[in-house]
């Protein structure tokens, strides 16, 4: 018996440890797939190879016309921003459809919970895998890759205008269009036949930005010169005070709510006096509050554009002046032209930088090509996703939004038409009204205080009704609220269900309005943008809203005051529902109007006036004449109406956390320029937001940095938590913390901004030289380079660096490891390389901590991107010994074994993919977002990877060979040749090289 027993066991342990063998080979290819990939599956199956083309369709920007074309770009040409978006499976879509529309379904599992960046790209995002593919095939072109979007949907690089054309098989092309040169492909751009399917556009391969919608009284029909309820003329002109009491939100600060604990992001392609908004403030009679500014990496240097500097100016101005208490984020992109208030949107979708995004920007539908159009709804789409809702203007050409568009046909500007991103199933749309001349006329004392012996800042008593705007004339061309029916946009599910929604299978624009007129009546602002003044004006806003020296005021209108205004009153709306997001706002806003009791109190009907054309044949068509008119209900001039915000505020339909106590979460940092690597202590301090309330926040942080997730368990102590913040990368960096809340208080959110290096970047038409010293070491030892970096034509930035070899010796067992230099206008400064020659001084943990950086073989060089350290391609070297013998051990007839040929197959493909560095799960790209993964990873792979440990399995560094000389594994002896790159953090295409030698003895 004894005997059999042993025996009987015996025969088992073959099968035993061949079991548990494969299990663990299969566990650690499951554990590579969650760190590396997420849920996301591999997508690119074959080569990507050149000679293997297919056009992308919609890729050609419809401006881009040859009878415009006025020559080719030199090749030699740097074009930087050049970012490649990825279309998600039709699996992936129609899972990211079914969840925001769960979003935002009462009793739904999955209603008001937001995904992170990090989430999105788990779920939606490429595979790590195919981003490397991409990457090294861009590489292989010549491009340097800036930045790997947070949500995996796109890549960012640089290049020339000859690699561009060489690497997608078009010509770059000067276009002379409506008076103004730009630059675009000439055809449709083609892709390796193995992205089809893959890449959904390439973006900022032209520099056609969209338009801002402001309208400048001084280009308005007036018989006045602008002064506002006035000792002068007893106009009547609107500031934050008089817009509080128009539409009732004077009686929400009563109440308590001003927008405090909430945040706010206003985009833009211009920068901004911070002093504008100061004096803004001043002369509104509000507390001095300055926006947080977000330069958007890599878009270049922070400049001023005519128009837009203006747009920027006001939208930051009313958005905060109506949320009074919420933190202004204003993100803009730098003077890299094919930049666009486009990318700023994209930027502060990935990084989730506000719950709340206002765009004052827009294009004719006519003007956007299919592939631009699905790339910017992906884009909002994950911003609902993400709990973020996007209000939008929604131009300021009426019914025929496509007019003034040059180089379109006649026939194609005097269509019927709407603004895009206005008419995006994922924003809300934002439409114009105006007050009747009657109503806001001098000797109108019904609705406005009389002058006295000064100006009245805040003069409106009232409501006063309202008609919609429209201000066309044959003078001065149209002027008049964005409306109609989209081409398109398919009909939105929540669009249905308001007395006058005509039948249709189109979107239908816009959702809501409020005063838009620059005359009836038009807004007080301040900005130093002399493009946005009257003829006689000298300055804005150095006398209260005055210029002192000619009295004039500031004044304009357009749909772009309504986006951050109402996004102002979201930021209020949000604060009473305790919400860190709400997401796409519309289903409940045509839901409460969809009530007729709730549409009278919260809502004003708008039933008088159109935004059909009325200036006359030489702009309008005949159907562009008759659309649309006002009517009761919904209508494609006005929307739903303007709304009563305390009447909204109280009908709003409560959030999950309505019945707890609301919070404030606030940032602070020790300081907000720190220095590249050096650590910046976060104090994170959360508090009920009344006073009464005895009750000690208890609970845990999550904290978010530039969109990843770093932690969610950070706890809370007495209230307070610290979390320590350091990076290489110089810039702005956006970091969150949003409190879970327990079972008495609800949860909240709050950011702080700090900028690495202090600096914005380069300056306009400056460079930079740069020289280093050879450096000779003891094999196994580090030597140092002085590094110098010489400023030439009053170049001003921080520059970044990256080492290059062609040596095998160094790319496996050297690193090194140099600071961003900051160099002052025509001066120098200088910097420490130093080289590191061991193995063992080049830990996989030291690399990941920033502390070195892995050389970059010659010929695939590319710079960090935002929150990254260049880490060097490594492969897994993991023995599989134990698998294979599990398979011999196992005994499985051939039958069988062809049903484990798969996972067979697939650790193969593990032990043969370039992602993985020697201390385990770490990636090449993107390293702390895969380990922020990794750390979340369920806490039965943590004991499995325990339990691989224990057992032996091999996990290790290939090293290409060995190495005769060291047996430490340390740098061959020798002498190589090392190439120095350096490059603006701000602006890639400010770069410059140098050479060393580095002698190892």
């Amino acid at each position: 018996m004894a005997v059999r027993g042993f025996a009987a066991v015996g025969y088992r342990i073959p099968r035993i440890v061949g079991l548990f063998c494969l299990y663990l080979a299969l566990s650690l290819f499951c554990i590579h797939s969650y760190c590396a990939q997420g849920q996301t599956q591999d997508r690119i199956t074959t080569k990507i190879d050149i000679t293997q083309t297919v056009p992308l369709k919609g890729s050609a920007h419809p401006l881009a016309q040859s009878r415009n074309d006025v020559g080719r770009l030199s090749p030699s040409t740097p074009l930087g921003g050049i970012t490649m978006y990825f279309k998600p499976t039709a699996e992936q879509k129609a899972e990211l459809d079914a969840l925001v529309q769960a979003q935002q379904t009462p009793g739904s599992t999955w209603y008001h919970k937001w995904l992170t960046p990090a989430e999105y790209a788990s779920r939606f995002g490429l595979s790590d895998s195919d981003i490397a593919k991409i990457e090294s095939w861009l590489e292989g072109h010549g491009f340097a890759i800036d930045r790997v979007s947070n949500s995996h949907n796109s890549i960012s690089f640089s290049g020339s205008a000859g690699t561009v054309e060489s690497a997608f098989q078009t010509e770059i092309h000067y276009y002379k269009v409506d008076g103004e040169t730009h630059f675009a492909n000439a055809t449709q751009i083609s892709i390796p036949l193995a992205l089809a399917g893959v890449v959904q556009s390439v973006r900022n391969l032209d520099d056609f930005r969209p338009k801002p919608q402001v309208r400048f009284q001084n280009s308005q029909p007036s018989t006045v010169r602008p002064n506002f309820t006035s000792t002068q003329s007893d106009n009547h002109y609107l500031q934050p005070g008089d817009v509080a009491i128009i539409y009732d939100i004077k009686a929400a600060y009563n109440a308590g709510y001003t927008g405090t604990g909430q945040s706010l992001a206003v985009v833009g392609q211009s920068e901004i006096e911070i002093t504008d908004i100061e004096d803004f403030q001043n002369a509104a009679g509000l507390p001095v509050k300055d926006p947080t500014v977000v330069l958007v990496p890599g878009s270049g240097t922070a400049a001023f554009s005519s128009g837009d500097q203006a747009e920027s100016s006001l939208d930051v101005e009313y958005s905060g002046s109506i949320a009074k208490g919420a933190t202004i984020y204003f993100v803009y992109v730098g003077n890299n032209q094919n930049y666009s208030a486009f990318d700023s949107l994209q930027y502060a979708v990935d990084t989730r930088i506000a719950p709340i995004i206002s765009m004052s920007y827009g294009a004719c539908e006519t003007e956007l090509s299919s592939s631009n159009y699905t790339t910017l709804e992906s884009i909002m789409e994950q911003g609902d996703s993400q709990g973020q809702s996007i209000i939008v203007a929604s131009g300021d050409n009426g019914s025929t939004d496509c007019y003034g568009s040059k180089d379109l046909t006649t026939a194609q500007q005097e269509a019927l038409g709407v603004d895009y991103p206005a008419s995006s199933a994922y924003v809300t749309g934002m439409g114009g009204t105006e007050f009747p001349a009657t109503d806001i006329s001098s000797s109108n004392t019904t609705y406005w205080e009389s002058a006295g012996g000064s100006d009245v800042v805040t003069s409106a008593k009232s409501y006063i009704p309202e008609q919609a705007w429209n201000d066309d004339s044959s003078q001065y061309g149209l002027a008049s609220g964005g409306g109609g029916v989209s081409t398109l946009t398919a009909r939105p599910n929540w669009q249905t269900g308001v007395p006058g929604i005509p039948s249709g299978t189109y979107r239908l624009v816009p959702d809501i309005s409020l005063d838009a007129s620059p005359s009836n009546a038009g807004y007080l602002y301040c900005t130093s943008d002399t493009s946005a003044w009257s003829t006689s004006q000298k300055a804005s806003c150095n006398d209260g809203f005055r210029d002192s020296s000619t009295l004039d005021l500031t004044v304009a209108g357009g749909t772009s005051f309504d986006a951050p205004i109402f996004a102002g009153m979201l930021a209020i709306i949000n604060q009473k529902q305790n919400s860190t997001g709400q997401g796409l706002i519309n289903s409940t806003l045509y839901t409460l109007a969809a009530n007729s009791s709730t549409y009278a109190s919260a809502f004003h009907d708008i039933t008088s006036g159109g935004n059909q054309c009325t200036a006359g044949t030489t702009y309008c068509s005949s159907a562009g004449e008759s659309q649309y008119p006002a009517t009761t209900g919904y209508d494609e001039a006005t929307g739903l109406g303007s709304v009563d915000l305390y009447n909204l505020l109280t009908a709003w339909t409560p959030g999950s956390s309505s019945s707890l106590e609301p919070t404030t979460t606030s940032l602070s940092a020790a300081t907000s320029t720190p220095a590249s690597g050096a650590n910046d202590t976060i104090t994170i301090t959360v508090s009920p937001e009344s006073s009464s309330i005895a009750s000690t926040p208890t609970g845990t942080l999550t904290i978010v940095v530039d969109g990843t997730t770093e932690t969610s368990s950070l706890a809370l102590s007495n209230g307070s938590a610290t979390y320590t913040f350091s990076s290489t990368t110089s810039g702005s960096h956006v970091i969150e913390a949003t409190y879970s809340g327990n079972s008495t208080l609800a949860s909240s959110t709050g950011s702080v901004t700090v900028n690495v290096g202090g600096s914005s970047g380069g300056s306009s038409g400056g460079t930079f030289t740069l020289s280093a010293t050879n450096v000779t070491v003891s094999q196994g030892s580090s030597g140092t380079s002085a590094v110098t970096v010489t400023s030439t034509n009053s170049y001003a930035g921080t520059v970044g660096f990256t080492l290059s070899t062609t040596s095998t010796s160094l790319l496996e067992y050297g690193c090194y490891d140099i600071p961003d230099a900051t160099v002052s206008a025509n001066s120098t400064a200088t910097t420490t390389l130093t080289i590191y020659t061991s193995k063992t001084d080049c830990s996989s943990s030291s690399i990941r901590h920033g502390t070195r950086h892995s050389f970059i073989k010659i010929g695939t060089k590319s710079f960090p991107s935002p929150g990254e350290n260049p880490t060097a391609r490594r492969t897994i070297s993991v023995s599989f010994a134990a698998a294979g013998a599990g398979f011999l051990l196992l005994g499985i007839r051939k039958r069988r074994a062809r049903t484990w040929a798969a996972p067979t197959t697939a650790v193969s493909l593990l032990h043969s993919t370039e992602l993985i560095q020697p201390s385990g799960f770490f990636l090449k790209k993107k390293p702390s977002h895969t380990l922020s993964r990794c750390r979340h990873v369920k806490r039965n792979r943590s004991s499995l990877c325990l339990l691989i440990g224990i057992l032996g399995l091999s996990i290790g560094c290939s090293g290409g060979g060995s190495n005769p000389n060291s047996t430490a594994e340390d740098v061959v002896k020798g002498a190589y040749t090392l190439t120095l790159d350096g490059k603006d953090t701000s602006n890639s295409s400010i770069a410059a090289s140098a050479t060393l030698k580095l002698t190892v003895e």
